[in-house]
């Protein structure tokens, strides 16, 4: 991996972390369900202006249907989960949460594809459940009224996401970029019958407006975008280390930003999640070194 790559990966890690930490800003003050829809919108129209300029045509009549599963299962839904679970929990616990999704993605393809479920997945779903359980019991948001339904929700969404990683493992094969901006598309579609089920305010804080905008445009489209061109350079098994970056950037976005308190639950706990999550994908830092220095040659 060159040192361009490596400056885009943290870059991305950066984007997709501070991700959590504008919907903590904006989801108590303008509500989930607006928030994502406006976060959705500016995404796609952010990839509709790049699609235009590279003069790539959106398939919408050839793969409607695949937009709309990939748009509700890894953008919409989990996207809403998220937004209700931050106007509860605190934008690093939220960012571990969300770890976990490469756990339930692997269990269900192994259950659907009816692959035998090794010892080394079955202690990294444990290791999974383990750190969720010190960040949980150890965590005094949980104090506060609403915070098991939040917590239900973030990992509902991480499951979600593994379920979209289930259906694109049987689904046609579609460019990257497209299925991005296809889904984003179906995704702000299929949230808008949602939106009076979840009460909506107002706003001119400029702090709350601004993360709107940042969260649409810089921490959706550009991020999308820029983890594409990873997936082009590097390819896509070096690109999904992300995974493990994501959780540090938001816990330190809370930390410097919110005044999130970093305890020894935190720390261990997301250590443990992480660790998890590397058994599961069967991630390996050394092999992947070994793969890119041969690459390289």
């Amino acid at each position: 991996m060159k040192f361009k790559n490596l400056i885009q990966l943290l870059l991305l890690a950066a984007l997709w972390g501070g991700s959590f930490l504008f919907m903590r800003i904006a989801s108590p003050v303008i509500g989930p369900a607006i928030m994502i829809e406006l976060r959705l919108l500016l995404a796609a129209l952010f990839l509709l202006g790049i699609a235009l300029l590279l003069r790539r045509r959106l398939p919408l009549r050839q793969h409607w249907k695949h937009f709309a599963m990939l748009g509700w299962f890894n953008t919409a839904m989990p996207f809403l989960l998220l937004g209700f679970a931050a106007q509860t929990l605190s934008a690093s616990l939220l960012s571990i949460l969300n770890a976990t999704a490469p756990i339930w993605g692997n269990l269900l393809i192994a259950l659907r594809f009816r692959k035998p479920i090794t010892l080394t997945t079955l202690i990294g779903l444990l290791a999974g459940i383990i750190g969720v359980a010190i960040l949980l019991g150890f965590d005094p948001i949980l104090l506060q009224p609403g915070s098991g339904v939040a917590v239900i929700a973030g990992l509902v969404a991480a499951l979600s996401y593994g379920i979209a990683s289930c259906y694109a493992q049987g689904a046609d094969h579609v460019e990257p970029f497209t299925n991005a901006h296809g889904s984003m598309w179906a995704a702000s579609l299929l949230l808008i019958p949602l939106l009076p089920f979840f009460p909506a305010q107002t706003t001119d804080n400029p702090t709350v407006i601004g993360s709107v905008l940042l969260l649409g445009i810089f921490c959706t489209g550009c991020a999308y975008l820029l983890y594409f061109r990873l997936i082009t350079d590097i390819g896509a098994s070096s690109a999904i280390t992300v995974i493990f970056l994501v959780p540090v950037f938001g816990v330190l976005w809370g930390h410097l930003f919110l005044d999130e308190q970093i305890g020894w639950h935190t720390i261990i706990g997301a250590m443990i999640v992480l660790s998890g999550v590397a058994l599961v994908t069967h991630f390996n830092p050394l092999t992947l070194l070994r793969k890119r220095r041969l690459a390289d040659v």
